[in-house]
This record gives C-alpha cells, sequence and structure tokens, in this order.
C-alpha cells in the first residue's frame, strides 16, 4: 500500500445558501469529486468540511487512488458572496477510527461452557474485546472518532 501523508490541506469554496432553501453554506471540494457537504451557520460549515474532506481522502486512500494536488487558494474561483480557504485533514485518528470497524471471528469453546454463557446471557464479542485488550496491555478507551 502506498504511504499517504498524515495531513492534507485542500481549499474549500463556502457559498451561501438562498434563506428560502434554509439558509446556511454549501461547502464543495473542487479538487476532489463528490466530496462536499453543508451547515447552517459558518463555524458549523468549516466543521462539516473538516469532516468530510477526512472521510473522503480516506476512502480514497483506502481504495488505493490517486489523491488529487490541492489547486492553490489564490487560484481557486468563488461565487460572488461566498468565500474559500483551507480546510486540514489529520488523518492518523481517522484512519484509527475507520480500522475499528468489526471483524468476524470463528472460534472453538466446549459445549458446558457456551451453553452456560448463554444462561448467563454472555456478551462474547464484548468479553473477547476486553480480554484481548487486558492481555496486549492496550488501554480500553476507543480512539477518538471527531464525528
Amino acid at each position: 500500500m502506498t504511504k499517504y501523508p498524515d495531513r492534507y490541506a485542500y481549499p474549500a469554496i463556502f457559498i451561501p445558501c438562498d434563506e428560502e432553501d434554509g439558509g446556511g453554506f454549501e461547502v464543495r471540494f473542487p479538487d476532489i469529486d463528490n466530496c462536499f457537504t453543508s451547515g447552517d451557520t459558518v463555524e458549523e460549515a468549516v466543521e462539516q468540511a473538516k469532516y468530510v474532506l477526512e472521510d473522503c481522502l480516506y476512502h480514497e486512500e483506502k481504495n488505493n487512488e490517486e489523491i488529487p494536488r490541492p489547486t492553490p487558494l489564490g487560484e481557486v474561483a468563488c461565487p460572488e458572496g461566498g468565500f474559500k480557504q483551507l480546510v486540514v485533514a489529520v488523518m492518523p485518528p481517522v484512519r484509527r477510527a475507520w480500522s475499528n470497524k468489526a471483524v468476524k471471528k470463528t472460534l472453538t469453546i466446549p459445549a458446558w461452557l457456551d451453553e452456560l454463557a448463554k444462561e448467563q446471557e454472555v456478551n462474547f464479542s464484548q468479553l473477547l474485546q476486553s480480554a484481548l485488550k487486558e492481555e496486549l496491555g492496550i488501554d480500553n478507551r476507543l480512539p477518538c472518532v471527531p464525528h
């Protein structure tokens, strides 16, 4: 797998929405296909822009797609009434959060232990995760998922 950088910075265009459409801001990343979001306020739009950029870039990395070079901010066209700014995606926490997805494992235990655990309503997945974390000396907290 290709080594990707830990940080990206891409220009985003923030476009005010009409009041009859509910107001707020639409956000687009001209360099990245299908990467857009919105927010009711400027602050929310900026926050959502960071999240969507991180997710879009993560999926491009995961699919081994070529990540486009960002256009310099000064070369990005912006519609009247809108504004543009760089949005920074910090990828290590995003990669950790996405890698926290569940994977199925098959295990073998004695039938009597299985029956007893079912009677006690033991959650096998939770118990195995806790035991593995303890055995491996891993802090039991999940990685921070920003969104």
